[in-house]
């Protein structure tokens, strides 16, 4: 039996058991008898939320919406089988990502050519295409109703350009995917949490991330529903972290820009000596190694696919190794991370993990394979 979470106003979470433990938690919302889940991470996690539904006393046939806060297959993997579950269900997700619930086979394609065939069936399974007919596609301000309950939908780039946070006007409460970062249960120190900024390619942008972070401190939660890992409170202490670590991580590619064949490695080092002044900063209580694999992840056995990365951040390399700098083509900030912009990739090559990568996650974003 599932280990439902019981939080107020109608909110719940379960763990979906994504990889690990306490990985992503799979949100309800609960109003009158209708269903809004958050998030359905992979094909795996559909038992899980019957049985949550069933702790409830509800059915599938009370799952009025599913909604995506993007479209990375930790999030949104899960969606064509949730949407076959739930008979009744509407797909809400940016028009950026509708597609490609619809059409899932570019998007699961690109996955499979970071980490092999094998491995993303093994994570996600067999991709599920989802019916026009029964897609939202849901862009700033969008709204629907869960039984007289309205959810608001908000545009947060800065992880991927086709990001939406989920505002709950009853408990004012909101669901931030991964805009605002992971906040792993293992790290909390007497019941208080940290952040980590989720800084994965290919759409990491980080003036636009800290543009959404000052965005979702204004609507003054109480609380925040994050999938990596559910909810957290004392939003203003976590804002404030997550813009210093997200300038922090971008000053540690910053500064190994021009080191050539080593940069990665150096990069890698970087990021885990700014993780350790992290952990003496939040004082996690956990040794040294412990956090480290929190943070890792996970491996996968495949020779040159999941490779062990840094804090936050883990590095993907293509079977070519191959990358391309995008030179800025116009002046945005001082920022120095935005010397350069994204390639434009289809989003499931950004690995579907809520890590990012590093190397050269800040400093350039990997083509498609097999791009000449």
């Amino acid at each position: 039996m599932v280990d439902l979470l019981r939080y107020e106003q109608g909110i719940y979470a379960f763990d979906a058991h994504y990889i690990r433990p306490q990985l992503a938690a799979i949100h309800l919302i609960v109003e009158n008898d209708q269903v809004a889940v958050v998030d359905t991470a992979n094909n795996a996690a559909l038992p899980h939320a019957l049985d949550a539904l069933r702790q409830l006393g509800l059915s599938p046939a009370n799952v009025a919406y599913v909604f995506l806060t993007h479209v990375h297959l930790d999030h949104a993997g899960g969606a064509g089988a949730m949407m076959q579950a739930f008979p009744e269900a509407r797909l809400v997700v940016h028009p950026r990502g509708a597609r490609h619930m619809a059409e899932p086979a570019k998007l699961f394609a690109a996955v499979q050519a970071v980490y092999g065939e094998a491995e993303a069936r093994h994570l996600y399974g067999d991709p599920i295409p989802v019916s026009p007919d029964r897609i939202l596609s849901a862009g700033e301000g969008f709204s629907f109703e869960l039984g007289g309950r309205t959810l608001v939908c908000l545009d947060t780039p800065g992880h991927a350009r086709h990001h939406l946070a989920l505002q709950d006007t009853r408990s004012g409460c909101l669901f931030t995917g991964d805009i605002f970062g992971l906040s792993f249960r293992e790290l909390d120190v007497d019941g208080r949490p940290s952040i980590i900024p989720t800084t994965t390619p290919t759409q990491f942008e980080p003036e636009v991330m800290h543009e959404s972070v000052d965005r979702i401190l204004a609507c003054r939660s109480e609380a925040l529903y994050l999938t990596h890992f559910s909810r957290i409170e004392d939003i203003a202490r976590l804002s404030a972290d997550l813009h210093r670590l997200i300038d922090a991580h971008v000053a540690v590619a910053e500064r190994e820009r021009d080191a050539g064949p080593e940069r990665e490695a150096r990069i890698l080092a970087g990021l885990w000596a700014l993780m350790d002044a992290e952990a003496a900063r939040q004082g996690w209580t956990l040794p040294t190694e412990q956090w480290r694999a929190v943070l890792k992840r996970h491996r996968t056995q495949r020779p040159g696919f999941g490779l062990l990365a840094g804090p936050g951040l883990s590095y993907k390399e293509s079977p070519a190794g191959r990358f391309r700098l995008i030179p800025q083509r116009r002046a945005r900030s001082s920022l120095a991370s935005r010397l350069f912009e994204p390639a434009s990739v289809h989003p499931g090559t950004s690995p579907p993990s809520p890590i990012g990568n590093c190397g050269e996650t800040y400093l350039g974003y990997r083509e498609r394979l097999n791009r000449p």
